[in-house]
């Protein structure tokens, strides 16, 4: 149990505030949170709305998904920009669809620590799976592909490419989309997101 004086400090934060701001920006409802973070869809709506403060770990996880850092929920707004670095061995690495029985790629985000992002970087490895197993999914603004290794198929509402390692693609994230792996090498890309 926290203290009033506690209890007033980090309500002046607003980190339920800060949470929700996220989580609508994505465009991502409480249960796919929850997917992606293992909390309840519950907790996640008393934080939101500052019932409940979270403890750090928690807290972590949830920064992780928006490719946050922590200290996003605690600066101020006076604080710009700053040199952000993501060191290799701080990056996780998640699936595209947590919980789902096919897996299209995984992500790790190349950004996490910038305060005010501009963009958003991802290194991807993209799994073998059937084109018609691939998730699309859609997204505000634009992306930017550029393939590291391997053979990547992108499709792109009904048409499918093929990039190869050292090709780059741009186009509006708006329009459905799904990558797979395609041949044996495995394949990675760097891939950039705007909104």
């Amino acid at each position: 149990m926290l203290t009033p004086t506690l209890e007033e400090g980090l309500a002046a934060y607003s980190i339920g505030e800060k949470l929700r701001g996220l989580r609508l920006a994505k465009k991502m409802g409480l249960a796919e949170l929850g997917a992606h973070t293992q909390l309840s869809p519950a907790l996640l709506s008393k934080l939101e709305r500052g019932k409940i403060f979270p403890t750090l770990p928690t807290l972590l996880r949830i920064a992780m998904v928006y490719s946050v850092g922590l200290d996003y929920f605690f600066r101020s707004d006076s604080e710009h920009d700053r040199l952000a670095i993501v060191r290799r061995q701080d990056r996780r690495s998640f699936p595209d669809d947590p919980g789902g029985e096919a897996i299209s790629y995984r992500f790790e985000s190349l950004d996490f620590t910038a305060v005010e992002r501009k963009l958003n970087a991802y290194l991807a490895t993209f799994e073998p799976i059937a084109a018609d197993k691939a998730r699309a999914h859609e997204h505000e603004g634009a992306e930017f592909i550029y393939v590291l290794t391997g053979s990547l198929g992108l499709r792109v509402e009904e048409e499918e490419v093929v990039l190869e390692a050292g090709d780059s693609v741009y186009f509006d994230s708006r329009r459905s989309h799904a990558y797979r792996k395609v041949g044996e090498v495995p394949c990675s890309a760097l891939v950039v997101t705007t909104s």
